[in-house]
């Protein structure tokens, strides 16, 4: 029975992890698009009435938007100015910087450093794991993900000894999680000596 409890709650987790973003981007989107309809009536009056000009021309000026912020982000000024607004006012709310790592690291932008897939040693076996942090007198923090969910589990701080970096893609390694352990040969072969 707690297993079945287990798995019913870990893919409903699992579930929300995906539904929820989604489902927050495009409420936002719509949301843009009702803010600025205001703004593109007069425009819309002059296209046909079997176009629905005004939800175009919103969703047109949102992606607009949107490309002159990416356009913008990308040079030293708009990286600084998001760095200084990231650690004044998102800094501040908390799961922020987990969340922004992961995303990172699944898009292939993160530090090589952060979330590195590694097994970790618990009670006489290899469990995946990704090295948060190494300490100064060599120890890691990591992340022991929770099966199938790779965004919920339990933080350890574990000698050296006891954890082995692997060298495979993070993707690679949430995947596995993900998938009840399918590919851990794969995660098995990536183990550095």
């Amino acid at each position: 029975m707690k297993r079945v409890v287990d798995f019913v709650l870990g893919a409903t987790l699992a579930g929300l992890l995906v539904l929820v973003p989604a489902y927050l981007a495009v409420l936002l989107l719509l949301k843009a698009m009702k803010s600025l309809a205001v703004l593109v009536a007069p425009l819309a009056g002059l296209l046909p009435a079997w176009l629905p000009a005004d939800h175009l021309l919103s969703l047109l000026l949102v992606l607009l938007i949107a490309f002159l912020i990416g356009a913008s982000v990308r040079t030293r000024a708009g990286r600084t100015a998001k760095e200084g607004l990231e650690r004044s006012v998102f800094g501040r709310i908390p799961g922020y910087a987990v969340i922004r790592s992961l995303t990172q690291q699944l898009a292939g932008q993160g530090q090589e450093q952060a979330w590195k897939p590694a097994f970790a040693e618990i009670e006489e076996a290899l469990v995946p794991a990704f090295i948060i942090e190494e300490h100064a007198d060599g120890r890691y923090t990591v992340f022991v993900p929770s099966v199938p969910t790779p965004f919920a589990g339990a933080v350890y701080v574990l000698d050296r000894a006891r954890v082995h970096p692997l060298d495979v893609p993070f993707t690679q390694a949430i995947r596995t999680v993900s998938r009840w352990g399918s590919g851990c040969r794969e995660l098995v072969a990536g183990m550095k000596a």
